[in-house]
């Protein structure tokens, strides 16, 4: 979450927990309990590097409520990652989970580190090194590690075997996000931009828009962004814009996405290989049908809520709009699928990686997008009719429904 006050990030979401735990009939003590993660480790891990001096990179590992289930999240390796930013993302895959109604709570990890300035066997030693000083609190019962910024499925890998060298038997199922080889899920790497255009989907026909001819702007053209892309344009919508780190690239007819996904780097970089780009802001302010943020957080507030012309807004990334913005795009009449909605593809596919493990049997893609459709409409739906019932934005009803599971499993077991 790259130059972002992160503070504002977890007191925003804890405000919002609060409103949700309050609506839904839960008192002081449940908002005490599952406004912060059960249990945060902050490991060292020494590193021989290639030039052979030792570096000691800090990780984290949270892991926010397992009263449903073991907690799941991915690993994220990123020069930014703090201790602040691992709680908050915590959280949110608690309220991803529950939406989704999988049996997990929500974790996350990272390491404060640049990937891009490492080799790839100091890459694999750091990753090792990971698995070595969380394998205690992780485990395919306990907490399932998975891809997230900048880590990817190679490294999943390594983490899996660290693991089960230490554990003495293979354990596919302590991990997901890997290769196909080592008991991958067909779909997983593009399921959270496959989530995305379902909930893009269901949205445009509540606002009785037809997806053909549309005219969608995609902020960012990473992994989540580049796949929506492709989805969209193959739907027969207009990708009219997209934007990278470098600037945003636009077209009123539509852009060639083919072309853009052909030439961009692995970072997804392709705005510098061309003359004429627009600003991220004026990338923000197009006139559209659809708008998805799908790079880092804060881009929507209250500064820029007023010039945003979408109809629809669906957030790819994490926590994109501030809450400020979310009550004033709402007020507008804009459609909000918050992100704890919008990009639940992807745990949703990790969920189904967790099971072909377990059960040793193992699913065609056909079987894992029709699975993955029913699981993120029923969501939707979930959410869309608490919003209109309740009258409360789209991003309270989302949390309401997400922290529901979590707060009747915690009353239940007699913790609260």
């Amino acid at each position: 979450m790259t130059g972002m006050d992160n503070n504002n990030v977890l007191t925003s979401t804890q405000i919002v927990i609060e409103e949700a735990l309050r609506k839904l009939g839960y008192g002081d003590d449940m908002i005490e309990l599952l406004k912060e993660p059960m249990r945060l480790l902050t490991v060292r891990i020494p590193v021989r590097m290639d030039d052979g001096k030792t570096r000691v990179f800090i990780g984290y590992r949270a892991q926010h409520n397992d009263a449903v289930g073991p907690t799941k999240g991915g690993v994220r390796f990123h020069p930014d990652v703090n201790e602040i930013e691992v709680k908050a993302l915590s959280i949110w895959m608690s309220l991803k989970c529950g939406i989704a109604n999988l049996p997990y709570g929500g974790g996350k990890g990272g390491i404060i580190c640049d990937p891009r300035k490492m080799s790839f066997r100091e890459l694999e030693r750091l990753s090792r090194g990971y698995v070595r000083a969380i394998s205690q609190i992780v485990g395919p019962t306990k907490d399932i590690p998975a891809p997230d910024v900048m880590t990817n499925a190679q490294i999943m890998a390594w983490m899996m075997d660290e693991y089960s060298r230490i554990r003495e038997f293979d354990s596919p199922g302590f991990i997901t996000g890997k290769p196909l080889v080592l008991g991958g899920s067909l779909g997983r790497e593009s399921a959270t931009a496959k989530g995305v255009a379902i909930m893009i989907d269901e949205a445009m026909s509540k606002k009785g828009i037809a997806v053909a001819g549309s005219r969608v702007v995609i902020q960012g053209f990473g992994n989540a962004g580049s796949f929506l892309a492709k989805f969209m344009h193959d739907a027969g919508a207009k990708v009219i814009a997209i934007s990278d780190v470098n600037g945003a690239l636009y077209n009123e007819q539509g852009l060639d996405i083919e072309d853009l996904m052909d030439r961009r780097d692995s970072f997804g970089t392709v705005t510098n290989l061309f003359k004429d780009t627009i600003s991220n802001e004026e990338l923000l302010a197009l006139e559209c049908d659809v708008l998805v943020p799908a790079a880092i957080e804060n881009q929507i507030t209250a500064s820029n809520a007023d010039s945003i012309r979408a109809k629809i807004i669906v957030e790819a990334a994490n926590g994109p709009t501030t809450l400020e913005a979310t009550r004033m795009v709402t007020d507008k009449g804009i459609l909000l699928i918050p992100d704890v909605l919008a990009s639940a593809g992807g745990v949703i596919v990790s969920y189904f990686e967790w099971v072909q493990n377990n059960q040793g049997y193992y699913w065609t893609e056909a079987e894992v997008d029709d699975k993955l459709r029913e699981m993120m409409v029923r969501g939707f739906n979930n959410v869309y009719e608490l919003h209109t019932l309740k009258k409360v934005d789209m991003r309270l009803a989302a949390y309401m429904v997400g922290v529901r599971k979590m707060a009747e499993a915690v009353r239940l077991r007699g913790w609260v």
